[in-house]
């Protein structure tokens, strides 16, 4: 019987030897690459925490004590131990366990993530929460090197470097190579320091010199420049020291016999400790550590060749956006881009590769792009800032303060935009619209299709203010676009007539939209279809002109039904003063969306063909039924 089918708790971890739980370390491998091969995930990184993962559960008391998972694609291993074997093959599928930690999912999961460079704020609340409520139990976080990018992981250490609470960070480095400060001087020095009585030895000398009378200070200070120098020259972690924590290591992440012993020393340390460990992504699978960029978030593959399942025959939006910027770029020399952590994901990577001068990775610090990007802005330049929509969630400050209230011509392109799968609620962009409709200055755009893209990269390059692009994840209609055309901001377009009702679309709606009227044609029902194009500024004349000709509108959008495009729709009625016109609004509810397969979600909130259909009917109904004299004119359907 496999190790692993014998596991439902972390309770199971402590009866078994070092040679049993080396195996489990392979059997788990073994278990997440199965999986993830059929439904797609964050692979690389949980691979490569598969051993920490286990000492963490061996050593600690969970779920009494707390473990956070920074981010959470590293959580795969720990899922599968704390009693979510059973189910691990429902990984990201509808219905089944969330790619990330969640609370509602767990006792294991004390706090629910999907953003990076969060852990350290949750753990220090979890430790602060524990003291006032006078508890006892310890409280780990897990965040990775690229998390230490975002400042937000800057502003938890200072404070739980300036509170002292008890609890551990581990820094799992997987970006470097086990260094030469993995040798026999810096693992001696950490020895040292995980010793029970150094500390305390430490604090005692320092006392005892302070007080020696007329010399005391001078010979502190003396051995505190001394100490520094050394800490420098062998210990890579002064930083971290000097934000208040007490640093141990870097150690081996994948030496299952040290961790253990490492980690029980260090949990039985005072105070915010620091624990860097060097661990390898993609760890154990061959195709995922030559390529850990491919398997930190991959598509269903074959096993033994690493190859996606189905090949992508489309052009995704995001290299549309990518080689748009790119054939821009090399005529107007004004223009740079900037990525937050994702050149790859965001299309940016030949940009990069071309002008690598005019391109600007800032790491997982979208805040400080936007502000960078407007400075850029204040002296010429036109920035061009791509990060995902639900990552720019984290700058809405800096937009509304630095960029739009200065009218700068700053572009933002959001990626990922509306709902993007088995990623689930974390990662859906479901708020764009609605978190940037309502600022000044902004012009706001959303693409039917690739040619439409181009187009608006292009508009917006020649702006003078700011503006916005969303578009979906994935690929559209699978065009190649043309040379791209300067579009007239706030004038939408009329791609099918109808006098019955009008469909008002945007974005990954439109073409579902036109189907739609083709099947509610087949019922003697003429749909005109209107693609907005602007959110903001919306061509209210178009919209006001369908209001009073068809009197029944449906408006299909990929976004909250809060704040996007149907409110536009109703406040442009509301000035106007049309009355008498029925309105549906087709988007997505008032909850965080759940993880699944996007036909399936889409199908679920009617933003698909036929859901766009059944509303449209539904709605022309209760119009004819509340009008009984122009029902008694149409004829039936």
């Amino acid at each position: 019987m496999a190790i692993l089918e014998r596991i439902d708790s972390p309770r199971d971890l402590k009866n078994l030897s070092l040679e049993e739980l080396t195996l489990l370390a392979k059997e788990l491998r073994e278990r997440m690459i199965e999986v993830v091969s059929h439904t797609g995930g964050h692979l690389a990184s949980s691979l490569g925490v598969v051993e920490l993962t286990i000492a963490l559960h061996y050593v600690y008391n969970t779920p009494k004590d707390k473990l956070i998972w920074d981010v959470g694609h590293q959580a795969y291993a720990h899922k599968l131990l704390t009693g979510r074997g059973k189910v691990f093959d429902t990984l990201r599928t509808y219905g089944g366990i969330s790619g990330f930690p969640k609370r509602a999912e767990s006792e294991y999961d004390p706090f629910g993530t999907g953003h990076s460079s969060t852990s350290i704020s949750a753990a220090l609340g979890l430790a602060k929460a524990r003291d006032l409520t006078r508890d006892d139990y310890k409280v780990v976080a897990v965040v990775g090197d690229g998390a230490l990018t975002g400042g937000m992981a800057y502003e938890a250490l200072d404070h739980a470097g300036h509170l002292q609470s008890d609890m551990l960070v581990i820094l799992n480095d997987n970006e470097m190579s086990i260094s030469q400060n993995i040798g026999a001087l810096a693992t001696h020095l950490s020895r040292i320091r995980l010793q029970p009585g150094f500390d305390k030895i430490r604090k005692d000398l320092r006392k005892f010199v302070r007080n020696i009378p007329g010399v005391g200070e001078r010979l502190l200070k003396a051995a505190e420049k001394v100490e520094d120098k050394l800490a420098y020259l062998v210990v890579p972690g002064v930083l971290f020291e000097a934000l208040g924590f007490t640093y141990l290591g870097p150690f081996d992440g994948h030496n299952l016999e040290y961790l253990l012993e490492v980690l029980e020393k260090a949990k039985n340390l005072n105070g915010p400790r620091l624990l860097h460990l060097i661990t390898q992504k993609g760890r154990g699978y061959t195709p995922a550590e030559d390529n850990c960029v491919k398997f930190h978030g991959t598509a269903p593959f074959f096993i033994e060749s690493g190859k996606e399942r189905q090949c992508k025959s489309n052009v995704s939006f995001s290299k549309v956006a990518g080689d748009t910027l790119l054939e821009l770029a090399a005529k107007d020399h004004k223009i740079v881009a900037i990525s937050a952590a994702m050149p790859d994901g965001t299309g940016l990577r030949e940009f990069a590769d071309t002008f690598p001068e005019r391109f600007f990775d800032v790491g997982i610090a979208e805040p400080h792009a936007v502000t960078f990007a407007a400075a850029l802005a204040c002296q010429g330049l036109h920035p061009v800032v791509a990060i995902y929509s639900t990552f720019m969630q984290r700058a809405i400050d800096q937009i509304i303060h630095d960029v739009c209230l200065q009218n700068l011509p700053v572009t933002f392109l959001l990626d990922r935009a509306g709902l993007v799968g088995e990623d689930g609620p974390t990662h859906h962009g479901a708020f764009d619209l609605s978190y940037l409709r309502y600022i000044p200055n902004l012009t706001l755009m959303a693409p039917k299709d690739e040619q439409e893209l181009a187009d608006m990269i292009y508009t917006a390059s020649k702006l003078e203010g700011p503006s916005a692009i969303r578009y979906p994840r994935g690929s559209g209609t699978g065009m190649t676009p043309k040379s791209p055309k300067l579009l007239t901001p706030g004038k939408g377009e009329t791609l099918q007539e109808g006098s019955d009702l009008a469909i008002i679309a945007l974005g990954s709606m439109v073409y579902p939209a036109l189907l739609a009227a083709r099947e509610l044609s087949a019922l003697k029902l003429n749909a005109r279809v209107i693609n907005p194009r602007f959110v903001k500024p919306l061509d209210t004349e178009l919209i006001i002109k369908a209001a009073r000709e068809c009197k029944v509108l449906v408006v299909a959008e990929e976004n909250s039904r809060m704040g996007g495009l149907g409110s536009a729709v109703l406040e442009t009625l509301a000035a106007s003063g049309v009355k008498d016109t029925v309105v549906k609004i087709l988007g997505l509810p008032d909850i965080f969306v759940e993880h699944g397969n996007l036909e399936q979600l889409r199908e679920k909130y009617e933003l698909s063909a036929p859901g766009i259909m059944k509303a449209a009917r539904t709605a022309y109904q209760a119009f004819m039924e509340d009008n009984p004299l122009q029902a008694a004119n149409h004829r039936e359907f």
